[in-house]
């Protein structure tokens, strides 16, 4: 019978801890008080000891300290408390006539996971720990479910995931990894706004999804009665600043693609987009360089190398330049000019076994996928694929004397792509004919292609100025830097499938 049924262990630890909470209520205090006035983050409280330690005048200082409470210890009338701060650890000494008696109620009532406020002169002990001696004690969220367990932590990948406030709590490597990706971020914003670029923000919201082939998110305005997509881009709403009189603009925004779920996709991720007038993908080649050696500098403690999957990265300038032409001969002997049309090109690419090939793709499709198998896997250190086939980038301006080539690059480190840069196309009755050629490429039945955009054809036809423009993955770049395979462990919320019943 349900009546019968026993509870679990961790119902009980559950009902044990609202008991204690109870409890405190009735003594008169509040669990979840207001405020509470901390002086020092646990970082902050050594360095004040330290600096007095190096010149001691007058008493040990003093602190106001507030934490979640991670260690428990009771040694005769000494317990020894660790509590935690986004900095890291701090420890409490509490002295059972130290501290007044409510005080000490409130400690038998204090758990694992609870947040605590503890106050009092700093000492150092006898192992050379900088620790506050506690004048008193002050409950400030008592927990009522039980932190991960301790010496373990957090396992189950799926659990991470779905509860990151948990695995936050259990791994401390986890969030050495977020505060390395914000470290990450505002390196990159120090760069640009050092080269004079503006930031910027743009439309999630938009009537149509431009500025690359990928499918959208499809949304509807209930007041304006009319579907929007979120953006797959923030290519086009940049140029158009840049028609209108900006010379260097860039934005880090969320970027959302209806597309699959990998190690190196979520259906939403982080973009920088940055466009500087009067540029080519030339200068922004040595740009990236140059501030993602930069970055690498600052988030690796000076170091322009690091592991991953068990090799060494050096992001050191230069870094080497390669066409795609050039890097399909190296790699598989292959040079695509000697097949001039789609079909003897797709032929050669069958009969090389090169898989995932769709009757429907493009000559410069097909280059793209040959070079997606052959040659990318292998770009371990930084480089940049340079010099693309016209098909595949309707925004890139022609390279002059190539015909079916243009100025774009992509670069890769440890076999990813990292980013994409182009010299923008500016005139706009080409800008018109690729779009157009992108739509009677959707009607012959391909999926991912440009859509035309007409008011950013008709910025286009106000004049905007030769432009180099780029745009770097935030999250693939953390992950390098970080060593991680999973793109969903530099995503504090990845995108994760619905438990049925939640």
């Amino acid at each position: 019978m349900l009546g019968n049924i026993m509870p679990t262990r961790e119902e009980e630890l559950y009902q044990e801890r609202v008991a204690k909470l109870q409890r405190m209520r009735d003594r008169g205090i509040d669990p979840y008080p207001p405020r509470y006035d901390r002086t020092h983050s646990s970082e902050e409280t050594v360095a004040a000891f330290v600096a007095w330690e190096a010149d001691p005048k007058g008493d040990a200082p003093s602190a106001s300290v507030a934490g979640r409470v991670s260690a428990m210890r009771t040694m005769g009338k000494v317990i020894f408390l660790d509590l935690r701060d986004g900095d890291g650890r701090i420890q409490v000494l509490v002295r059972t006539n130290g501290v007044p008696e409510g005080d000490l109620e409130t400690l038998k009532d204090t758990d694992l996971g609870d947040i605590l406020g503890a106050q009092g002169p700093l000492f150092r002990t006898r192992t050379g720990e900088v620790t506050v001696e506690a004048t008193g004690i002050t409950m400030l969220a008592k927990a009522l479910q039980a932190p991960p367990e301790k010496w373990h932590g957090l396992q189950d990948v799926e659990q991470r995931y779905r509860q990151r406030y948990r695995d936050l709590m259990a791994n401390e490597e986890v969030r050495a990894i977020f505060k390395t990706r914000a470290a990450i971020v505002a390196a990159m914003r120090r760069y640009l706004d050092g080269r004079g670029f503006m930031e910027v923000e743009t439309p999630v919201l938009q009537p149509e999804a431009g500025g690359a082939a990928a499918t959208p998110f499809v949304t509807h305005h209930n007041t304006l009665d009319q579907d929007f997509v979120l953006r797959i881009s923030l290519e086009l709403h940049l140029k158009r600043l840049l028609v209108g009189g900006f010379d260097k603009v860039y934005e880090i925004g969320r970027i959302f693609r209806n597309e699959g779920v990998s190690t190196k996709h979520n259906p939403e991720f982080t973009m920088l987009e940055c466009y500087e007038a009067y540029a080519d993908y030339n200068e922004v080649m040595r740009m990236v360089e140059e501030m993602i050696s930069g970055i690498a500098k600052q988030v690796l403690n000076g170091e322009t190398k690091v592991r991953f999957d068990g090799q060494e990265i050096d992001f050191t300038p230069p870094w080497r330049r390669v066409t795609m032409r050039e890097a399909l001969l190296e790699e598989a002997g292959l040079d695509f000019t000697e097949f001039s049309t789609r079909d003897t090109l797709y032929e050669e690419l069958k009969r090389r076994n090169v898989p995932d090939l769709e009757p429907g793709y493009s000559w410069g499709k097909l280059i793209d996928e040959a070079v997606s198998f052959y040659v990318e896997p292998k770009l371990m250190q930084p480089t940049f694929l340079t010099d693309y086939p016209k098909e595949i980038s309707p925004l890139a301006k022609s390279k002059p004397g190539e015909p079916g080539i243009v100025e774009r690059f992509e670069f890769f480190i440890a076999g990813f792509e990292m980013g994409n840069a182009y010299s923008e196309l500016n005139d706009p009755l080409d800008q018109r004919e690729r779009f157009e050629t992108q739509r009677r490429l959707a009607a012959a039945g391909v999926e991912e292609v440009e859509t035309l955009d007409e008011d950013f054809i008709v910025a286009l036809e106000h004049g905007m100025p030769p432009t180099g423009g780029l745009g770097i993955g935030i999250d693939r770049l953390t992950m390098i830097l970080t060593g991680q395979r999973s793109i969903r462990e530099v995503i504090l919320f990845p995108a994760l499938r619905r438990i049925q019943g939640q």
